[in-house]
């Protein structure tokens, strides 16, 4: 298995993974849902891309950077590491998002590409855990985060908000 940082030699199935990702699930929204893969390539991809190195962007906005986990030659997940928190991100989406194809659930590929994404986030983010939050329904997802040393720091209505520490 590997993790690649999104770029342009996987821009196909990047495209196809990102484009058939629902637009809202399980609280990882994708607004790139079913672009085609022109829109994709000219538009979506260099913007992606530019998000680790943010430039006229909003103050709100947070550097992020995309990552895909792939086992062989199939795409089979992806993991974006936010470098830093805002009072919404600390209390809510957290620093790690994360989406695993329908097909390939219940494979361990949640669990794996979660400890290399925090391998990553380590040296990116600089507070003292990694923050995530996780829909109380998304019993396999509590699963992955539980497997990779998180304890539950806290609750609302409907997410558990998980943190890991960094030198775990």
């Amino acid at each position: 298995m590997e993790l690649r940082k999104i770029n342009i030699q996987d821009a196909h199935a990047q495209w196809e993974y990102t484009t058939a990702l629902p637009a809202d699930e399980n609280g990882l929204t994708n607004p790139y849902h079913g672009v085609t893969y022109d829109e994709y390539k000219k538009l979506v991809l260099p913007a992606l891309i530019s998000y680790e190195h943010p430039v006229n962007m909003p103050e709100w906005f947070v550097p992020e950077t995309y990552y895909y986990l792939w086992d062989e030659d199939r795409l089979v997940g992806e993991f974006r590491i936010r470098h830093r928190l805002t009072e919404a991100l600390r209390n809510g989406a957290g620093h790690i998002g994360y989406s695993i194809r329908k097909g390939e659930r219940g494979k361990g590929y949640g669990t794996e590409g979660l400890r290399r994404t925090l391998q990553i986030a380590r040296s990116i983010v600089p507070e003292e855990e990694i923050y995530l939050r996780v829909n109380k329904d998304n019993i396999a997802s509590q699963k992955v985060m539980l497997n990779n040393g998180a304890y539950l720091a806290g609750e609302d209505e409907a997410h558990f908000f998980m943190r890991i520490p960094k030198n775990r």
